[in-house]
């Protein structure tokens, strides 16, 4: 006697769960290993690396407080005691680097998650559900595109700084509004990327059978469709981040980011453009570090989408 259909479906679950354990551990083997080969985004992997290990760990090894004031090193240049010098204040640019580059990797990060998040949602809910569904969240998407992202930007934190700050308190106040801004003006193009990626694949044979077999949109979208999408998503999500604090650069420039006490790169490089020809450290060093962590998660971004994309024959040097 045959045995049960529950009985037989599980059996062939059990049967191919290896051969789905060795694909996936495949597709990321094989993505590592393509990965590895691209010289620039390895070069860029190792250094993004060891400056998220300095600017994490390194206030706790260059214990000099940030609010130190050195009235005989005031405005002196690289030495022993101040290796990166000081600014008007007599305060120690290097320590002041090092927490500012964790918040610019925090604003970063965070308006990442944010953008990735939301433009996956309405690009994997576009994709899958078509039709009307489809139709309104693309002209929705096509709208934000429409928008000018640096004025809106603007004017978006200037309307709500002061609330936010009496609600939040000043720091983290203006560090919500900035991320929140910032990611919620990045996520549409994750959901034209995400929208693209859930058109082509819902078309293929392995959509079909699970479709055949009786699985929800939800179960298809969740389970088939997201996953084999991850390698765009992981390669856009690194772009944003570079995007991110570049426009967190241009906000604390204008005066409407990060405000001190707390401080960024993008407010170092503020505050010091205006010495930029007489006390040049104090406007080159932030800005260089600000130059090499968006160049290197660039090269990052680039080594991923070779090593993730299926039509690549062989991996750039």
């Amino acid at each position: 006697m045959a045995p049960p259909n529950g009985v037989a479906s599980e059996a062939v679950s059990q049967a191919l769960a290896p051969a789905r354990t060795r694909r996936v551990q495949s597709l990321w083997s094989e993505g590592w290993r393509r990965f590895r080969k691209h010289r620039l985004a390895t070069f860029g992997a190792a250094v993004l690396v060891m400056m998220v290990v300095a600017v994490v760990a390194g206030p706790f090894v260059y214990r000099v407080p940030i609010d130190e004031i050195d009235f005989k090193a005031k405005l002196k240049g690289p030495s022993g005691a101040h290796p990166l010098g000081t600014d008007d204040l007599g305060q120690d640019l290097l320590a002041r680097m090092l927490y500012g580059g964790r918040i610019s990797l925090a604003v970063g990060v965070t308006a990442m998650l944010i953008a990735i998040t939301v433009g996956t949602l309405v690009g994997a809910t576009a994709g899958q559900l078509g039709g009307a569904t489809d139709h309104a969240l693309m002209r929705l998407t096509d709208l934000f595109l429409c928008l000018p992202q640096l004025p809106l930007l603007l004017l978006l934190v200037y309307l709500f700084r002061d609330t936010l700050k009496k609600v939040l308190g000043p720091e983290m106040g203006v560090f919500m509004l900035v991320v929140v801004v910032i990611g919620g003006l990045r996520w549409m193009p994750v959901a034209r990327l995400v929208r693209a990626q859930f058109l082509s694949l819902r078309e293929k044979e392995f959509v079909e059978a699970a479709r055949a077999l009786g699985a929800s949109d939800t179960r298809i979208m969740f389970r088939h469709l997201l996953p084999n999408a991850t390698g765009s998503i992981i390669v856009n999500a690194t772009v944003t981040v570079a995007i991110a604090i570049l426009l967190e650069t241009a906000l604390s420039f204008l005066g409407l980011g990060i405000k001190p006490p707390d401080t960024s790169l993008g407010l170092l490089v503020s505050t010091g453009q205006q010495a930029a020809t007489t006390r040049p450290w104090l406007f080159y060093f932030p800005g260089l570090v600000i130059i090499i962590i968006a160049l290197t998660i660039n090269f990052v971004g680039d080594g991923l989408r070779d090593a993730f994309d299926p039509t690549q024959t062989r991996v750039r040097a």
